[in-house]
């Protein structure tokens, strides 16, 4: 397994806190929202670690003034534009909590989110829990399609197709260990929580609760699904290093699975 990229700081954490990753790069019209569905959480034992990756468009000036309101909100900015990975990784390495999460800035949670992960995880002792999402467009109107958790997922099941939405992945730092994001162009979110569930040696626990929104601008449906392939073909060949001829096998059973084995968790309501 790869190796590139990870550290491992299990000791140092506060018990119970929740360490949320908000990379931002220009998402002035949807971050104050982004924020406020993290300040709504029925959980309280968070923070929220910012980080602009040189916006243009005034989404620091909505960061300085999130963080002068509530001093559980911390903000960093890179002097350069370096990808929402990077931003990750460094909100990571600041983090302080027992717990990791991810939320972009144009994302959204449910004010219950926190409080059932946590809840379900101490319950249960797994380390790595994700839930349901809705898909949302850019307006914050439902599109009528919810992505469902499977309820056991292995790595194995991980490998052959990225089951865990990013918004709504947690981990437990005191058991696994901090996770950084590979330097790969693509699939970066795929890859963290593949080795979350590797680090665990049990399979992620899967909530079957709306817990998060995902944003779908008119640019980030894949419309352009043949990238799929370059992409998937090279996280297998590059990220895991698999041989030319296993990761064209792992990019077969890719297809399989994404085609004939994913859509049953996609739910379409309406």
């Amino acid at each position: 397994m790869p190796s590139k990229g990870r550290t491992k700081h299990i000791d140092d954490f506060v018990p119970g806190l929740v360490s949320v990753v908000s990379p931002v790069f220009n998402s002035a019209p949807y971050l104050q929202g982004c924020i406020q569905s993290v300040l709504d959480q029925t959980y309280t034992q968070w923070e929220m670690l910012l980080v602009d990756d040189a916006s243009t468009d005034g989404s620091s000036q909505i960061m300085k003034k999130a963080a002068a309101m509530d001093k559980r909100i911390r903000i960093f900015f890179n002097q350069e534009n370096q990808g929402a990975a990077h931003s990750r990784n460094k909100a990571t390495e600041e983090a302080k909590g027992e717990y990791i999460a991810f939320l972009d800035s144009d994302d959204l949670w449910e004010p219950d989110k926190l409080n059932l992960q946590i809840q379900q995880m101490e319950s249960t002792g797994n380390p790595v829990c994700f839930s349901n999402y809705i898909r949302i467009d850019e307006q914050g109107h439902e599109l009528g399609i919810r992505i469902k958790a499977i309820p056991e997922l292995s790595y194995q099941k991980q490998l052959r197709n990225n089951y865990i939405g990013n918004l709504t992945g947690i981990y437990r730092v005191s058991s696994i260990g901090k996770i950084m994001s590979p330097a790969i162009r693509k699939r970066q979110d795929w890859a963290v929580w593949l080795e979350a569930i590797r680090r665990s040696s049990t399979p992620a626990l899967g909530l079957d609760h709306d817990l998060a929104r995902y944003r779908v601008g008119q640019t980030s449906i894949s419309s352009k699904k043949w990238r799929l392939l370059s992409h998937n073909y090279r996280f297998y060949r590059e990220y895991l290093h698999f041989s030319g001829i296993k990761s064209f096998t792992y990019l077969l059973i890719f297809l399989w699975e994404y085609f004939l084995n994913r859509p049953r968790w996609i739910e379409r309501y309406r």
